[in-house]
């Protein structure tokens, strides 16, 4: 799975259009081995991307749950210690 694509479902405030965009953009870079489409594959790339888009839009607001929404702040911290506990503090240069 691509480091960059995080869970979009189910928190407050909801996915943001961008961050659906990013997580959508980051898939199809995975999948297509491309960062950055040469010209002749830019047309299919964007819309690659702008359907994945909208996949997803559509997936996160069929979606439903009982569960509370989670908090980005708590999420986050969440991830800052676990990042913690698995490499240590930041190296001094």
């Amino acid at each position: 799975m691509c480091r960059n694509i995080r869970t979009l479902f189910n928190f407050d405030p909801p996915a943001t259009e961008l961050e659906i965009r990013d997580a959508s953009l980051q898939f199809v870079r995975k999948l297509s081995g491309f960062n950055v489409p040469s010209q002749a594959n830019q047309a299919a790339f964007e819309r690659a991307v702008e359907e994945v888009a909208a996949s997803a839009r559509a997936l996160i607001q069929s979606l439903v749950t009982s569960a509370e929404p989670r908090h980005r702040e708590v999420e986050a911290a969440k991830a800052k210690a676990r990042n913690l506990a698995r490499f240590g503090p930041p190296q001094a240069d």
